[in-house]
């Protein structure tokens, strides 16, 4: 425990049971779980994750706000909570930090977020919508600032938790549940009768305007008044420099673990390796999270009889509302802080080697992966050696979707994981998602006895990264065999290594493991 924070076990698992409990509520099926240790993240608690939507393509409308235009907020109502919420996020934290950011956390909504949901997909109010937003960072001024060039709002008409906001206060809050949506005005009855039917409060707070302007109106007063030209350039063009180190080559992650000495006790290092942090079960976080909600769910995220084989990733049929469907969405994560804060360049390039290995072992085609790169590095101020860290692990990144041809279409940074002196380690997980079919999903653990294992090793080249012409012809062989129904149980070798990938694929049965007398590796 370190002075100004709270104990890194009250933080853990309190966290967990927030998540945890949100998601159970919201109706959210959660398909896996896990967390990465680290004793940097010390610094600031590592929490990231990733959700899949799925919506029917006649429901999605991409239209133009037009002069006339209304813009509905609905949902939870606005207070002083989340006030600075975004850019609190992005702070160097300190000891005082503990007495002064409680304010700009948002305060979860789930019952309401549950009502948006149900609200949302009915096809007829989806329809009506020709733009949307939720209210994240910067509240009503960002979530309705971006849905049209010209606007006139007014924050009076803003719903409140309680009296006594005053205009910034209402501009600036990101009070959670809330959406802004752009409808044509003929549409408003209708709209606010849909909502009501499903009890969310909805208001008219603005409307689009031919202006050219952003206005706000506050107890009749235009409290800003801002040209769209001014707000598009974006503020003032920023620039650092930037130093890439390059990584030791005394300080090599992938030769540390080698230990030339015949004496070696094989059964204590094994166990020491399934007891790090890293590999060992995680059972009792998974459980605190409803895996079959909407009865959608094809793989339970810990497999096997004895569910004790954590899966590779998460395997959902898509929630339909009418019928069935055999379209399996598939999504796992690539991310190894040993590596990351050896070299961020390699780090971020495993993220997503591992994040697509993962997903063919599911049962994906990695030629179909789409994927969102989350970043978290330390407070970067002025220093370019600190800029290189980022800058590595995103060329990294770009080498390894380059290679593998898959492409990033989303993703999320903070570059605020600094306390006093403590930095969290380099960080880009990749989150790789991908659709397949029912019938080609495969789990991990294996299922009978005098079942055949295989290696499929990837070369490693002579600066660290994997040959991708061979990793490519592994992932196709992969998909080729599970195609042919050969395929009884499939793993990706992340963190621990063989011993951790064989101890998992046998603890969901309970089914024992012999390894020949060699092990075909480069």
């Amino acid at each position: 425990t370190l002075p100004g924070k709270l104990p890194q076990r009250k933080i853990t698992t309190g966290a967990a049971a927030g998540y945890s409990s949100y998601g159970n509520q919201i109706g959210l099926a959660t398909g896996k779980v896990v967390e990465i240790y680290d004793e940097d993240f010390v610094a600031k608690r590592m929490e990231i994750g990733a959700v899949v939507a799925a919506a029917p393509r006649e429901n999605v409308v991409r239209k133009s706000a037009e002069a006339g235009d209304i813009i509905i907020l609905l949902g939870g109502r606005t207070g002083r909570d989340g006030c600075g919420g975004a850019t609190g996020s992005s702070k160097e934290h300190d000891e005082e930090s503990i007495f002064t950011c409680g304010a700009e956390v948002q305060k979860g909504n789930p019952p309401t977020e549950r009502k948006i949901q149900r609200l949302f997909r009915k096809p007829e109010v989806a329809k009506m919508i020709k733009k949307c937003n939720d209210f994240g960072a910067g509240g009503v001024a960002v979530a309705v600032g971006e849905l049209a060039d010209s606007l006139l709002i007014d924050l009076d008409a803003v719903p409140k938790k309680y009296e006594g906001l005053d205009a910034t206060e209402l501009a600036i809050s990101e009070s959670q549940e809330r959406m802004a949506v752009v409808i044509s005005l003929d549409d408003k009855e209708a709209f606010l009768k849909a909502a009501a039917a499903e009890n969310i409060e909805a208001a008219q707070i603005a409307e689009v305007t031919d202006s050219g302007r952003l206005i706000m109106v506050w107890n009749g007063v235009r409290v800003a008044n801002l040209s769209r030209d001014f707000l598009n350039t974006n503020g003032i063009r920023q620039k650092a420099d930037v130093l890439v180190k390059a990584p030791k080559k005394e300080d090599t992650y992938f030769d540390s673990f080698i230990e030339n000495d015949s004496n070696i006790d094989i059964g204590k290092k094994w166990l020491t390796n399934l007891s790090d942090l890293n590999v060992c079960s995680q059972k009792g976080l998974v459980e605190r999270f409803d895996s079959t909600i909407g009865a959608g769910t094809i793989l339970m995220p810990l497999g096997g009889k004895h569910q004790n084989t954590p899966q590779e990733g998460l395997a959902m049929k898509l929630p339909v509302l009418q019928g069935d469907t055999d379209t399996a969405v598939l999504m796992s994560y690539g991310y190894d802080p040993k590596i990351s804060k050896w070299s961020p360049f390699h780090g971020a390039m495993y993220s997503i080697v591992e994040a697509a290995s993962k997903i063919v072992a599911l049962g994906g085609d990695y030629k179909n992966i789409r994927l969102t790169l989350q970043e978290y590095f330390e407070k970067l101020g002025k220093d370019s050696s600190k800029w290189g860290k980022p800058f590595s692990a995103l060329l990294g990144a770009c080498f390894a979707q380059e290679k593998l041809g898959i492409a990033a279409i989303g993703g999320k940074d903070s570059m605020s994981g600094t306390f006093k002196d403590l930095n969290v380690p380099p960080t880009l997980v990749a989150f790789a998602l991908a659709i397949s079919d029912v019938g080609r999903v495969v789990s991990r653990e294996f299922k009978k006895d005098n079942s055949k294992v295989v290696l499929l090793p990837a070369a490693i080249m002579e600066d660290g990264s994997p040959n991708f012409d061979n990793l490519k012809e592994n992932f196709d062989h992969v998909s080729r065999l599970i195609d042919q129904g050969k395929v009884l149980s499939s793993s990706a070798v992340g963190m621990g290594g063989i011993a951790a990938a064989v101890s998992e694929m046998c603890f969901g049965n309970m089914i024992g493991f012999k390894f020949g007398k060699e092990i075909g590796a480069e």
